[in-house]
């Protein structure tokens, strides 16, 4: 477990963290290789009832570590404005550590796939989105990082609005 945040009343809210995991649409997943080092990369995801659902090529490192060692952290910066006159930044983000899995289950994966292509390509017919999940279908992997700690920070601006004070 992550020690608790020094600056705790930097600390997000679990309703705040979970609507920024929700609405944006890209983090940093973060493994770790055999000597310990760490591996990040930037993905698209889906986040829904606690978990994390990311797609991506049926072979690769990401799917070489998370066979050595299943559990992972994603991280997603939800704002970060730069204000330069307050040498500071405004900012939100969230982590995200647990678990993660391939998903084998062809119905799942098409369910999560889906899922994927309506948050991405909203504004698509569905037909579309029907060719592109048949195309690629065998070729699409989908993790699932089943959430077990999600904790959220915010620059100390922002936590003194959000809680009603003064600014200084």
């Amino acid at each position: 477990m992550i020690p608790v945040m020094r600056r705790g009343r930097q600390a997000l809210p679990q309703a705040v963290c979970e609507e920024i995991l929700t609405r944006s649409t890209a983090g940093v997943l973060a493994l770790a290789d055999a000597d310990g080092f760490p591996y990040t990369v930037p993905l698209s995801y889906l986040y829904q009832e606690g978990k994390i659902w990311f797609h991506c090529a049926r072979a690769g490192y990401k799917l070489d570590l998370m066979r050595q060692n299943p559990r992972a952290s994603f991280c997603v910066i939800g704002q970060d404005q730069v204000v330069p006159e307050e040498y500071t930044t405004y900012y939100r983000s969230v982590v995200a550590r647990g678990t993660l899995r391939e998903v084998t289950d062809p119905a799942v994966r098409e369910d999560i796939a889906r899922r994927l292509g309506q948050k991405y390509a909203p504004a698509q017919p569905e037909e579309a989105l029907e060719a592109e999940l048949r195309q690629y279908r065998d070729a699409v992997c989908i993790l699932e990082l089943t959430v077990e700690q999600l904790t959220g920070k915010e620059g100390s601006q922002l936590a003194r609005q959000r809680r009603g004070e003064a600014q200084l």
